[in-house]
């Protein structure tokens, strides 16, 4: 499955010719395999040091470690993302493996996440028919958005879902087809399996690792993510151009390393097909067609905040 429409192309495809798309859509191994194990090692080194932290100079010490570890767990979100456009590697398998193998750290499995993300990119800003504006409202108070930035309403939600979908085999949510909710039912089955023998594991051993250097990491690391991940669409116009839909966002070395070039997303929506370690070059040949381009994450969410209040105060404006 590649995720670019007719429409798409249709819309788009005048930006860059046939031969410069091309270009850019070769997928290679090699940028694949360092950002994938640039990635995964700074967890499993940030991992460590707050475990020997803890173990030699006490919990509180570890914090500032675990923060980091937050961040960069809760980002791996960014390769399963790339492996669901099995544009990380030129092997499917390999965008597989490390599409579940990131989906089942971050607790987003990723047959699902794949799917929800196809209707993503079909229908992007459709509030009929966009899976991210019909899985979220507009927080009806400023304590209910500030809540909504940390994430982990999004965290626990996705959890419920996918022990749902486990424990019942049922599968409801409109972007899963028939077809595939049976692999979704599976899916989510096979991922319970493993928390719960990682649960037991942990408890029989005993040891509070994974605790410490995975699942309150990846909490924390939300109040990160879930900013970043509003600061994609929010705002943008309801069109079918992703170069008025979506937001590309400057920022530094180090956050598009661990974004994998996501904040170039705009780039990204308009051609799928084209591999993360591309998206700077293909930035440079479309910049000037995007609409919605921010100055830096902080001054991001802070229009982003405003618009959510904004939209809020006019739905309340409208209602009887």
């Amino acid at each position: 499955m590649t995720m670019e429409t007719h429409a798409d192309r249709l819309i788009e495809g005048r930006a860059l010719t046939p031969v410069q798309l091309k270009e850019l859509s070769v997928r290679s191994n090699a940028p694949g395999l360092v950002r994938s194990i640039t990635h995964y090692a700074a967890i499993a080194v940030i991992g460590t040091s707050i475990w020997l932290t803890m173990a030699t100079d006490g919990r509180w010490l570890a914090v500032p470690l675990i923060a980091i570890q937050g961040y960069l767990v809760a980002f791996l979100f960014m390769p399963m993302h790339e492996a669901a456009h099995k544009t990380v590697f030129r092997s499917r398998f390999l965008n597989v493996g490390l599409g579940h193998l990131s989906a089942l750290i971050i607790g987003y499995p990723y047959e699902y996440y794949t799917l929800f993300h196809w209707d993503h990119h079909r229908f992007t800003q459709d509030p009929t028919r966009d899976p991210e504006l019909l899985n979220g409202t507009i927080p009806t108070s400023d304590t209910r958005l500030a809540i909504a930035y940390t994430g982990i309403q999004q965290l626990a939600k996705r959890t419920v879902l996918m022990l749902r979908h486990a424990i019942t085999g049922n599968v409801v949510v409109p972007w899963i087809p028939e077809n595939k909710r049976s692999l979704v039912v599976r899916e989510a089955r096979a991922y319970a399996l493993i928390y719960l023998w990682l649960l037991i594991a942990s408890i029989a051993w005993p040891t509070t690792l994974l605790l410490w250097i995975w699942l309150v990491p990846l909490v924390l690391g939300q109040m990160i993510l879930r900013p970043y991940l509003f600061a994609e669409h929010t705002g943008c116009e309801r069109t079918r151009s992703a170069f008025e839909n979506t937001r590309t966002t400057y920022t530094g070395a180090l956050t598009k390393w661990f974004a994998w070039n996501m904040p170039f997303h705009a780039e990204h929506h308009a051609y799928p097909s084209v591999p993360f370690h591309a998206l700077p070059k293909l930035n440079a040949m479309v910049a000037d067609r995007i609409v919605h381009q921010g100055p830096g994450y902080r001054k991001v969410t802070r229009q982003t905040w405003a618009w959510f209040r904004r939209a809020r105060e006019s739905a309340a404006a409208t209602t009887p």
